[in-house]
C-alpha cells in the first residue's frame, strides 16, 4: 500500500501547514474555520486525556470530512480505472479510501507540536486552486508543501498534497495501479477491506499491530 516513509510525515505536514494560515484569499478563508476547529480539538486539555481518545478522534474525523474532497481524491487516484467503476462501486471505493486515510494517520494528526510555516503563494485558476507552503521543523529544516484545491459546491476542499514534489494522489495511485494490472479491482478492494480490519483492530488495543 502507501509508501510509508513519505505517508508518515504527510498528515502531521499537512494539519501544522493548515493550522498557520495567513489571510490570501477565499480558499484560505473557508479553510480557516475548519483548521481552528482542529486545533482546538487537539488542544482541548479534556480530550487530550487517554480515555477520551475515542471522543477526540472522532471529531478530528468529523471536522477532516469539511476539508477533504475524497470523492476527487478517489478518482484522481484510480485514474483511467474510476471510468471502469459502476457507481455502487465507486461509491463503496470512496468509503474506504477515505476511511482507510483517516484511520491510518489519524495518530500522527495528535503528534501536533506547534511546528511552523511559512506562507509562499496562492494561485486560482478557474474552480482550481494551488496553495505552497514550507514548513519549518524542529530540526530547523524547510519542507515544501503544496495544496491542491477544487471548488465544490461554493467551498474549497483539498484533494492533493505534494511534499517535497511527491504526490499524495500519484503515491496512492501508481500503487493501486499495479495491483489493477497484475490482478483486479476486486483484489485492490479487499487487500484495502483487510488493512482496514488491521487498523481497526491496532486501533482496539490503542498500539501497533505486532509482527510475527
Amino acid at each position: 500500500m502507501p509508501n510509508r516513509p513519505m505517508m508518515g510525515l504527510l498528515v502531521p505536514v499537512l494539519i501544522v501547514a493548515l493550522a498557520s494560515w495567513a489571510h490570501a484569499g477565499e480558499a484560505t478563508d473557508q479553510l480557516r474555520t475548519a483548521i481552528d476547529q482542529v486545533l482546538k480539538i487537539l488542544e482541548d486539555p479534556g480530550l487530550k486525556k487517554p480515555e477520551n481518545a475515542k471522543e477526540r478522534r472522532a471529531q478530528l474525523r468529523k471536522t477532516a470530512e469539511t476539508i477533504f474532497d475524497y470523492k476527487e481524491t478517489s478518482k484522481r487516484a484510480l485514474a483511467r480505472h474510476w471510468a471502469e467503476r459502476n457507481p455502487e462501486e465507486r461509491e463503496e471505493f470512496v468509503a474506504l479510501f477515505a476511511d482507510l486515510l483517516e484511520r491510518a494517520y489519524m495518530g500522527k494528526i495528535e503528534q501536533y507540536g506547534g511546528e511552523k510555516i511559512s506562507y509562499v503563494s496562492e494561485v486560482v485558476e478557474g474552480d482550481l486552486a494551488t496553495v505552497k507552503t514550507k514548513i519549518l521543523t524542529k530540526s530547523k529544516q524547510e519542507v515544501p508543501v503544496d495544496y491542491r484545491m477544487l471548488k465544490s459546491g461554493g467551498r474549497w476542499l483539498i484533494y492533493d498534497v505534494i511534499i517535497e514534489g511527491v504526490s499524495l494522489i500519484g503515491n496512492y495511485r501508481n500503487q493501486f495501479n499495479r495491483i489493477i494490472q497484475t490482478s483486479s479491482c476486486g483484489e485492490l478492494v479487499n487487500r484495502m477491506k483487510t488493512r482496514q480490519d488491521e487498523l481497526l483492530e491496532e486501533g482496539g488495543r490503542g498500539k501497533p499491530k505486532s509482527k510475527s
